[in-house]
């Protein structure tokens, strides 16, 4: 299985009000004890069959070789895509967001995707092909674009840097909870996990104000 570190792990050391950077010491904590931990989880269990792993790099491989190496007659740029996501982003799912420009981020990010599928790559070499690269990446950054959108518009509160304008207060009986994207076959599917307090609730974010 897979072991998370940092803010993926959803450990909430600092909560949706981080400062910039403050992340960074829970990624050095949490890395340096999920590698540990997946150490010694390796070291008393079992040597495994990796039959079905194998399978799966081959299955991966083929995918790549179909989508990428043997397609011909693409016409759309990856630096294209990637700037008209980047923009998307920026633009219309930054801090300040609401239904109206979320669900617009939707459908560009939608119409991204079908884009995706009609790339065109001129590097058809299978070693140091930086192509190849900057296509997988565009690949998984639209499915987390997707899935930070999607998560920002079924949670109809504002929090931490996620501030919408059509609902500006706190929701924490709805919403003080994590975010789960699912991937489907047509838009992601979102669900939530409880938030564990062990002995600091949530505060507001304010500054400079007078007790």
């Amino acid at each position: 299985g897979f072991y998370a570190a940092g803010e993926c792990a959803c450990v909430s050391i600092n909560g949706a009000n981080r400062l910039g950077s403050n992340s960074l010491t829970e990624l050095l904590v949490f890395g340096s004890r999920a590698g540990k931990a997946a150490a010694q989880f390796a070291l008393e269990s079992p040597r495994l069959n990796t039959a079905s792993l194998d399978l799966q790099v081959a299955e991966e491989q083929e995918r790549i070789r179909r989508n990428f190496f043997k397609k011909e007659g693409g016409t759309e740029r990856i630096f294209t895509l990637r700037k008209e996501m980047n923009e998307t982003m920026e633009t219309s799912a930054g801090i300040y967001r609401s239904e109206k420009s979320l669900k617009e981020t939707c459908n560009k990010i939608k119409e991204l995707k079908d884009r995706f599928s009609n790339i065109i790559m001129e590097d058809r070499s299978v070693t140091f092909n930086t192509e190849l690269t900057s296509a997988l990446e565009l690949e998984f950054m639209l499915d987390v674009a997707e899935a930070i959108v999607y998560s920002a518009l079924e949670r109809t509160e504002s929090r931490g840097s996620h501030q919408r304008t059509d609902f500006p207060g706190r929701d924490d009986e709805n919403f003080l909870k994590h975010s789960l994207a699912y991937r489907n076959d047509t838009e992601p599917r979102i669900d939530y996990k409880d938030v564990v307090i062990t002995k600091w609730p949530p505060g507001e974010r304010v500054y400079g104000k007078e007790e």
